[in-house]
């Protein structure tokens, strides 16, 4: 099977679901969490920079970890698979869902609207803790009304502002998780782009779209671990790839 087959399998499909890694955003340039520890970086490793542990113990370094990672995938731009994925879902309005893995915003400066997010976002900014407002019953304070700092704190109970990723040990946003696994029972044909199938849950998301019926198809330069229950692996690249696919 190759590219025209699939191709014919996108066109024939009622509900498509896109699942996207890391290696979609480094064909971007935006290095994975552990290719960035370079540098500066390098000493430190991941109970130290992306638990809550790590932030509760050293606030000011992951604080200042997080915005050089921000300032990196600001500079970044959507590549072409990206775009691909954007227009296709723009020309076939509701036959799209696309979950991403990544937390960078490159999807949605590509375009895509309704991205899920399985593992967070890293432009927002959310509290460390509950803000005790809401067990009062009323609004919680907005994390973009901190005090400046590194890391901004509430002004009111000195509560800390921290990064809208999922950290290791932490659970998914699960009506994200929800939604993704919804889309997943729904499709007729499932493209998983750039990543590696060994992170779970989302790694579980073809083999529950395959239960139910549908085709799966990998499209990466190297193995992963999706690739046996694939219905066709295509080796090759997500910008190289997907304005084939999509076009």
């Amino acid at each position: 099977m190759d590219t025209d087959t699939v191709r014919r399998w996108i066109e024939e499909a009622q509900h498509l679901c896109v699942l996207t890694g890391a290696g979609m955003s480094a064909e971007s340039g935006v290095p994975t969490f552990r290719d960035a520890l370079t540098g500066l970086w390098a000493r430190y490793d991941a109970a130290e920079l992306a638990t809550e542990q790590g932030f509760r113990a050293q606030p000011a370094l992951v604080w200042d970890w997080y915005q050089s990672r921000r300032e990196g995938v600001a500079r970044a731009q959507p590549n072409a698979g990206h775009l691909a994925i954007a227009r296709w879902q723009a020309d076939h309005p509701g036959r799209l869902t696309l979950v991403t893995q990544n937390v960078d915003d490159l999807h949605q400066r590509a375009g895509s609207t309704g991205v899920l997010c399985l593992h967070g976002a890293l432009f927002v900014d959310r509290w460390l803790d509950a803000c005790p407002r809401r067990a009062r019953g009323e609004p919680a304070c907005d994390p973009g009304s901190a005090e400046p700092g590194h890391p901004p704190r509430c002004r009111s109970c000195g509560n800390l502002v921290r990064p809208g990723v999922v950290w290791f040990g932490e659970d998914l946003p699960p009506d994200v998780l929800e939604a993704a696994e919804r889309a997943a029972e729904a499709c007729d044909l499932m493209l998983v782009v750039g990543t590696s199938g060994v992170v779970y849950p989302a790694a579980g998301l073809p083999a529950v779209a395959r239960r139910c019926g549908a085709r799966v198809v990998v499209v990466n330069p190297e193995p992963s671990g999706i690739d046996p229950l694939a219905h066709v692996v295509l080796r090759g690249t997500a910008a190289g790839l997907l304005p084939v696919l999509l076009r």
